[in-house]
C-alpha cells in the first residue's frame, strides 16, 4: 500500500501533471494530422526524456499514447481521413454524421466514449498487471525465451496481414540486433572492423528513422498538394451529445467493444488498428438494424472509439508485467524505460513498485485531460490542418536529426537515422511492416541472452526446453501458429486457382 500511495502522489506533482497535459495535447495534434501518428509523436519526444525524472518521462509518454490514439477521430469525423489506423472504422459512420449536419454530436460521442474506453483499459492495467507479474516471477530463462519467440512470431504473422513479409521483417530485426558485441562472451559480430559498431545500433536513431524520417521521405516522394485543408463547419451540442436514454441503449455495445479492445490489446502484434474493425463488425452483427451502419449510425462510431482506446491500458500490461512490448507503440514505450536504465518485467514490482502505480495513475489522469482538452480544444486543433504539410515535415526532419544526435552526441547516430529512414521508405513502398522489425530488434537480445543461458545450464541440450510445461506450451503455440498460417495461405491460393476464369467465388 505504501508503494501505491507513493506512486500516486509522485504523479500529482506539478511537473508530471504538466508532462501529461503537454503529452496529451501533442499526441492529439499528431494523431489528428494524417501521417503523424502516436508512434511518431513518442519517437520524436523520446530525446526530451534524457536527464528527466522517470516519473515525468513516462507520464509524458503515456500522455502522448492516449492523445495520439484519440486524436485520430477529429479528421476521421470531419474530413473522412483517419488520422491514425486506429480511427479507420470511425470514418464509416462519423463522416456521414458530419455530412448530414451532426458533426458536433459525432465529435462529442467519439470523445466521450474514447474517454470511457481509456478508463476500461486503465482498470485492466491496474488490476491485471500485478497478478501477471507475480506469475511471471516463477519464470526462468527457458520460459522467457519461449514467450519472446511466441510474441515475435505472433507479431510477424499479424502485422500487415502477410506472414512471409512479417517474418522477413522480424528476421531482419533479429539480425540487426546482433550487430556489436555478443551479450555473454563479448565476441564481435557484423562490425566489419568499424569500432563505431561495437556497441551496436542505437535504439532511438533506429526508431526515429523507421517511423518518422520514412514518413517524411514518403510524403516528399508523393509530392502531395500542400494547400490548406478546408474543414467543414460544426457545432458541439449538449453533454457530448449523449442523453441518459442514449447512454443506457449504448451500454451493451460499449461493453462489448471495450472487451474486444482489451482482448486485442493483450495479444502482441494486433493493435488498435485491428480492434476498431473487429468491434465495428461485432456491433453491426449484433444490431437489429445493420443496414444503418455506414450511413451515420452512432453505434458504429461508439464501437470503434471504445475499442481502440480500451486497448491502450491493455497493451501496457504485457509490457510492464513481462517486459515484452505488444506493438510498435509499446516498443517505443519500452525505449523510454530503457533510456532510464529501467527494465520492465516482474522484478520491477520488487525493485520499483511505485513506478508501476505512477504509470497507472498517469494513464487515468491522461484520460481526464484528453476528455477536457478535446472537448474544449477541437476548434483549435482542426485549424492545424490548414498548415501546409511541407512546414510540418521540415520541422519533423530537424527534430529527428537533433534527437538522434542528442542520444550519444555523435554523428554516427545521425547516419544510422538516415540509413533506417531510407530502409523504412523502401519497406513502405514494398508493404513490409515495421512492427516485426522493431520488436525483433528489441526482443533479439532478450531471446539470445535467455537461450544461451538456458543452453549453458543444459550443456547444449534442447530436450529440457520441452520438459518444462510453460516453455513447451509457448513454443508449441508458436509452431502451430506458423503452420496454421502457412496452411491457410496455401489453401486460399489453391481455392483461388480452382475458380474458373470469369466466375467469382461465392
Amino acid at each position: 500500500m505504501s508503494s501505491m500511495a507513493s506512486g500516486v502522489l509522485d504523479v500529482f506533482q506539478l511537473m508530471p501533471l504538466l508532462a501529461i497535459f503537454g503529452g496529451v495535447v501533442i499526441g492529439i495534434i499528431f494523431g489528428s494530422i494524417p501521417g503523424l501518428t502516436a508512434t511518431m509523436a513518442i519517437a520524436l519526444c523520446l530525446p526530451l526524456t534524457f536527464g528527466v525524472d522517470p516519473v515525468i518521462s513516462l507520464s509524458l509518454l503515456v500522455g502522448l499514447f492516449v492523445g495520439g490514439i484519440s486524436g485520430g477521430l477529429i479528421t476521421a469525423i470531419l474530413l473522412n481521413i483517419p488520422g491514425t489506423p486506429s480511427s479507420i472504422a470511425t470514418t464509416f459512420d462519423g463522416y456521414p454524421m458530419t455530412q448530414r449536419g451532426e458533426g458536433g454530436r459525432a465529435l462529442g460521442l467519439a470523445v466521450f466514449y474514447s474517454f470511457l474506453g481509456t478508463v476500461v483499459g486503465w482498470l485492466v492495467l491496474f488490476f491485471f498487471t500485478p497478478p501477471l507479474a507475480r506469475m511471471a516471477l516463477q519464470f526462468g530463462t527457458y520460459e522467457y525465451f519461449a514467450i519472446s519467440v511466441f510474441a515475435l512470431t505472433l507479431v510477424a504473422g499479424l502485422s500487415g496481414g502477410n506472414m512471409v513479409k512479417g517474418l522477413a521483417s522480424a528476421t531482419f530485426g533479429l539480425l540487426v540486433a546482433m550487430i556489436g558485441l555478443a551479450p555473454i562472451d563479448g565476441y564481435r559480430r557484423f562490425t566489419f572492423g568499424w569500432n563505431a559498431l561495437d556497441g551496436g545500433l542505437g535504439l532511438l536513431p533506429v526508431l526515429l528513422g523507421l517511423f518518422a524520417l520514412s514518413e517524411v521521405l514518403k510524403h516528399a516522394a508523393e509530392a502531395r498538394a500542400t494547400l490548406p485543408t478546408k474543414v467543414p463547419a460544426f457545432r458541439l451540442t449538449g453533454f457530448f451529445g449523449v442523453t441518459w436514454l442514449d447512454f443506457r441503449s449504448y451500454m451493451p455495445n460499449f461493453l462489448r467493444s471495450s472487451a474486444i479492445g482489451v482482448g486485442v490489446g493483450l495479444l502482441p502484434g494486433i493493435g488498435s488498428g485491428t480492434s476498431n474493425f473487429l468491434a465495428y463488425m461485432a456491433a453491426r452483427s449484433a444490431s437489429k438494424a445493420p443496414e444503418r451502419f455506414g450511413k451515420g449510425e452512432p453505434q458504429g462510431l461508439i464501437a470503434s472509439e471504445s475499442a481502440n482506446n480500451a486497448g491502450i491500458g491493455a497493451a501496457m500490461v504485457p509490457l510492464i508485467a513481462l517486459g515484452i512490448p505488444g506493438d510498435a507503440t509499446t516498443a517505443l514505450m519500452l525505449g523510454g524505460f530503457l533510456i532510464h536504465g529501467i527494465q520492465p518485467g516482474p522484478m520491477l514490482f520488487t525493485t520499483n513498485a511505485s513506478l508501476v502505480y505512477s504509470i497507472s495513475t498517469a494513464l487515468i489522469v491522461a484520460a481526464f485531460v484528453m476528455l477536457f482538452v478535446e472537448y474544449f480544444g477541437i476548434r483549435l486543433f482542426v485549424r492545424i490542418l490548414a498548415v501546409p504539410k511541407h512546414y510540418l515535415l521540415a520541422s519533423v526532419t530537424v527534430m529527428c536529426v537533433l534527437g538522434a544526435f542528442a542520444a550519444n552526441n555523435r554523428m554516427f547516430d545521425v547516419y544510422t537515422l538516415i540509413a533506417f529512414g531510407a530502409l523504412g521508405y523502401a519497406m513502405l513502398r514494398f508493404d513490409f511492416p515495421f512492427a516485426p522489425l522493431v520488436l525483433g530488434f528489441i526482443l533479439g537480445p532478450m531471446i539470445e541472452r535467455n537461450l544461451r543461458s538456458a543452453l549453458m545450464s543444459t550443456r547444449g541440450e534442447f530436450l529440457p526446453f520441452l520438459e518444462r510445461p510453460v516453455t513447451a506450451a509457448f513454443l508449441g503455440l508458436a509452431l502451430l501458429y506458423v503452420v496454421w498460417t502457412i496452411a491457410s495461405a496455401i489453401f486460399k491460393h489453391r481455392r483461388h486457382l480452382r475458380v474458373p476464369p470469369g466466375e467469382t467465388q461465392s
